[in-house]
């Protein structure tokens, strides 16, 4: 494994981007868009939180072979503006909603949501059902079924740069990754620069079963990805299309973590591809 494969994953999907700059009354939002053909019908991808694009780097130029791509700094995180009394997920329904009817124009779009980002896409595509032809939803939170609360490091004031970063070495093992040879200082680097910009501190909703009780206004195909080795599901992976009863298809990934498209992209990508096709 090259020690700096986020680096330079990172360097090379900027490479190929298109940056777009959005202006509301609210604050300013930015895209990230790939595309590797002409007349590609555009795919939405929704970051996790204390992220931004990044959380997709090592997917972005793979999926732009057939769709359009654009990935949202969520307002909030990344160069995203976080929007006035904007406290959790369920605040930014109303703002992510305008900004894809804007990009658009009120046109259904295909979305894959990460973690907090899929929690968002859920609240979104129930109050705007005609803003989402599918939905993917991949390890996300807002289903009831989080057990104790995992061991956590935070900053303490007056703490090294070396201590921060194994705060952050510490956090990625616990939470987001399987295999922790992925856990290099190129990628404790992304990590950090996307904490930094995280507004968004609060999540009191992701340990409710919010989705559980919003699925019935989803008029969308909606489907289910999950790394088989999620710490945040540990023993309770099963129940998860017990409680989303309206999940078409629920696949786990061998041996990947929470950030299941990160650590397995190639597996991921064949799981994503298949749905999309269907769509």
């Amino acid at each position: 494994m090259d020690k700096n494969i986020a680096m330079n994953a990172i360097q090379l999907a900027l490479n190929q981007a298109r940056r777009v700059e959005q202006s509301y009354p609210w604050g300013q939002v930015v895209w990230h868009v790939w595309s590797h053909g002409k007349n590609l019908k555009p795919l939405v991808l929704f970051h996790g939180g204390s992220g931004s694009w990044t959380h997709w780097v090592r997917n972005v130029n793979t999926l732009a072979q057939t769709h359009e791509v654009w990935v949202l700094d969520t307002p909030g995180f990344g160069d995203s503006e976080l929007p006035p009394q904007t406290r959790d997920a369920d605040d930014l329904v109303p703002f992510v909603a305008e900004v894809l009817q804007k990009t658009f124009e009120n046109e259904p779009v295909a979305v894959l949501g990460f973690s907090f980002g899929g929690m968002l896409a859920g609240l979104v595509a129930a109050q705007h059902p005609h803003l989402f032809s599918c939905m993917v939803l991949i390890g996300v939170p807002g289903l009831g079924l989080f057990g104790e609360e995992l061991p956590m490091r935070g900053m303490m004031a007056g703490m090294s740069e070396a201590q921060q970063r194994d705060v952050h070495r510490h956090n990625l093992k616990t939470i987001m990754l399987r295999d922790e040879t992925l856990i290099t200082d190129a990628l404790i680097d992304l990590q950090q620069a996307n904490v930094a910009r995280d507004r968004l501190r609060r999540r009191r909703i992701a340990r409710t079963d919010i989705l559980a009780q919003i699925q019935h206004a989803w008029t969308c195909p909606v489907y289910g990805i999950w790394g088989e080795q999620d710490a945040l599901y540990k023993d309770r992976l099963h129940h998860i299309p017990q409680v989303l009863k309206v999940l078409r298809s629920f696949t786990l990934v061998p041996e990947a973590g929470h950030w299941v498209m990160y650590e397995k992209p190639e597996a991921f990508h064949t799981i994503v591809n298949a749905l999309l096709r269907q769509n």
